[in-house]
């Protein structure tokens, strides 16, 4: 299977990142699936870094603070979960179900979504991804009537390594989301759904919104300078009067 390919500082932060937040028992993947096969499981804390935990049902497990750097998950459930503040760098999220999960503060840089037979991108319907720091591939994904306020899905100009990757959105369903004080500068959002989506105060600096749907959309106090909005669909916008750059 393919995986993306990172420069060496960008791998090295990512690196870092999965080991510095994998202070709980490190976990095989045999003893994740005894763990879950013997009902609820509070996986909280522990290490369940670079495993492969692909098909498996994580729906009633609670993972706080968990980490599962670089592991596959590919095709695997979390619908529901509790998965609040859990290290996602690096995983490979083909076809992964996170639909109603909580992943409050949760970390998303740099995930694997494409190669392989599975060619799904994951699910985050109705996610609460509030505070969550995401760079990534998620192309088409579902995210319907998902919570990112406060979500930071933009570039950071300041790290030069992270500067060359940026949140691709392109032709996501964002319908009905909130993104209330999310920052998404730099995002590819071509053609992506944001029917009635709650985009108040968005920073959306410099942002490829090219086709997107904004129908019914809240873009009070948002800020669009530099977009490009070619095509936008701008139908029953509200709070246009204050959006910048709009």
């Amino acid at each position: 299977m393919r995986r993306r390919v990172w420069n060496i500082g960008i791998a090295s932060a990512l690196l870092g990142l999965g080991r510095a937040r994998a202070a709980g028992e490190r976990l095989t993947a045999e003893q994740v699936r005894e763990r879950l096969a013997q009902g609820p499981a509070d996986l909280s804390g522990h290490d369940l870094s670079d495993l492969d935990l692909s098909r498996i049902d994580f729906r009633r497990a609670r993972l706080a603070g968990a980490s599962l750097f670089a592991s596959k998950l590919v095709l695997s459930r979390f619908d529901g979960a509790d998965l609040t503040r859990v290290n996602l760098n690096g995983a490979w999220l083909m076809g992964t179900d996170f639909g109603g999960a909580t992943l409050v503060g949760s970390s998303l840089l740099s995930v694997v979504v494409l190669g392989g037979e599975v060619k799904a991108p994951p699910n985050f319907a109705g996610a609460d991804l509030s505070g969550a720091r995401i760079i990534a591939d998620f192309p088409g994904a579902n995210l319907r009537r998902a919570k990112l306020v406060k979500a930071n899905l933009g570039v950071n100009i300041k790290n030069q390594g992270m500067g060359q990757m940026r949140t691709d959105l392109s032709g996501a369903d964002l319908s009905d989301a909130d993104l209330d004080g999310a920052d998404l500068n730099r995002s590819l959002m071509s053609f992506a759904k944001l029917v009635n989506a709650n985009l108040r105060g968005v920073n959306f600096f410099n942002a490829k919104l090219a086709g997107a749907d904004l129908r019914g959309a809240d873009v009070t106090g948002a800020d669009f300078t530099d977009a490009v909005l070619d095509g936008v669909i701008l139908t029953d916008v509200k709070g246009r009067a204050s959006a910048k750059g709009l």
